[in-house]
């Protein structure tokens, strides 16, 4: 499972490195895999200080930390 995260965590990068920002209504079908996954995947880049994330209404913002 760790394997698959971080696998997961590389598609988020690359997704977010090509828009810089993007919310994650869009990320999560824009990565087309398990939603846990991804959130789980977006919560290690946040650990990490890889990612900002910023509630917006209902939404995230989630913007790549460069």
């Amino acid at each position: 499972m760790i394997t698959e995260i971080g696998i997961v965590a590389g598609d988020i990068w690359h997704y977010l490195d090509s828009r810089k920002t993007c919310y994650l209504k869009d990320l999560i079908p824009g990565i087309d895999k398990e939603k846990n996954v991804v959130l789980m995947s977006l919560g290690w880049l946040a650990r990490e200080g890889h990612v900002i994330m910023e509630r917006v209404g209902d939404d995230y913002k989630i913007t790549l930390r460069f």
